[in-house]
């Protein structure tokens, strides 16, 4: 769920007061700030986190001097006024460590969102995420889409946006590109796109 302010209108709130909400937020209420609106993530269903747990282990394998953390908040957007909780964040071993609930991005290699069943997917995973990373620097975007039955690959982010967007159907093999270097064989992703 989203909660939508009116167009040309002023932020919500500030970072500092958004910080404060999501801080005494119900432990099973998962808050992002985008974009200057409040919205509320959606709680993975199984097949959503079988996916990350099978990038997880393709990143294992392929990179093991890399971690992909799950559900990490980042400091997005222009000026890091934002605040999203990436499905998984892929970084070097120990890169998290020390760091609070909301980290910089910088050292962030690729962001991972895996679409939900909800309304606003659409806005959020395919158009503001991605303007949120490439504002912030993150090198790879990757985007398991289950609804397309597809993953979309952006990368080189300039200027706030990424200027290549590769999209595969599942079943495809993906190369991420650079600074992850990862092959992806996508056939298993079938298996889960519901």
């Amino acid at each position: 769920m989203s909660v939508q302010q009116p167009t040309g209108a002023q932020a919500q709130m500030s970072t500092e007061e958004f910080e404060e909400l999501a801080r005494n937020a119900p432990e099973l209420v998962r808050l992002e700030f985008i974009q200057g609106r409040v919205q509320v993530k959606q709680a993975p269903d199984g097949n959503h986190q079988t996916i990350v747990m099978w990038l997880l282990k393709h990143c294992m394998q392929h990179r093991p001097d890399l971690s992909l953390y799950p559900e990490h908040g980042l400091m997005v957007e222009s000026y890091r006024k934002g605040r999203a909780r990436p499905d998984a964040v892929l970084a070097a071993c120990g890169y998290l460590g020390g760091r609070g609930e909301w980290a910089e991005p910088d050292g962030v290699l690729m962001a991972v969102e895996v679409t939900s069943h909800d309304r606003d997917t659409n806005a959020r995973d395919r158009t503001e995420k991605p303007d949120g990373y490439a504002q912030a620097g993150i090198p790879v975007y990757l985007l398991i889409d289950r609804e397309n039955q597809s993953v979309v690959v952006h990368a080189e982010p300039e200027g706030g946006r990424y200027r290549a967007i590769t999209t595969r159907p599942f079943g495809a093999v993906i190369d991420l590109p650079e600074p992850v270097k990862v092959t992806l064989e996508t056939e298993k992703l079938k298996e889960y796109a519901n």
